[in-house]
């Protein structure tokens, strides 16, 4: 069997689930058989408050959409996740909760990889991380290795990328816009996008 460059599992951080086109991007991936997402509690409790916030969107839509995403993706909440928080010392304690889904998975599919997709890489201790084997992505360095692992799927999610940015009364905007705005720099260097 093919060794995998990429983990079979990912926790998607609150600031990866924040962004519209990142969310959906990242979940038609998972789609796609790309990876399997997985999160926790607290990272849907965040998700939920932020999005309610940032968005104004009342509070009971934004629980129908996160509830709609646990049963699309059943098996993605790590449950409870308190005691994967033991033994970590050095990354950033207001992200334990993110490592802990991570260990989370890892015991619950035994032999897998795990990963993290997050924008706030300096909180994570890559050494801790290392030590209890959780690999750590910024979306757009994860992006390019999935576009170069699975070239197919990943070009057809990625065409879809002006719809996910679409907002209500806007034209669609040119792939190349949305990854800058994304910060998705390496990806729009390297992929070839329709000019």
């Amino acid at each position: 069997m093919e060794k995998r460059d990429l983990p079979e599992v990912l926790v998607l951080d609150t600031c990866v689930l924040i962004s519209n086109v990142l969310r959906q991007l990242l979940l038609r991936l998972a789609e796609h058989s790309c990876f399997r997402p997985a999160w926790s509690g607290v990272i849907g409790d965040e998700w939920r408050r932020n999005a309610s916030r940032l968005w104004g969107v009342p509070a009971p839509e934004i629980q129908a959409q996160w509830l709609a995403l646990q049963d699309h993706f059943p098996h993605a909440d790590q449950g409870v996740i308190e005691g994967f928080k033991s033994g970590l010392h050095r990354s950033d304690p207001k992200d334990w909760h993110v490592i802990a889904a991570a260990r989370a998975a890892k015991a619950h599919n035994a032999g897998i990889r795990a990963g993290i997709i997050t924008r706030n890489i300096r909180d994570f201790n890559r050494t801790e991380l290392r030590g209890y084997g959780i690999e750590l992505f910024d979306p757009d360095d994860f992006l390019v290795r999935c576009w170069q692992q699975f070239p197919l799927p990943a070009a057809s999610v990625f065409a879809e990328i002006p719809a996910f940015a679409l907002a209500p009364g806007r034209e669609l905007e040119p792939v190349q816009t949305i990854l800058k705005r994304e910060r998705l720099f390496r990806l729009n260097r390297l992929y070839p996008c329709p000019q």
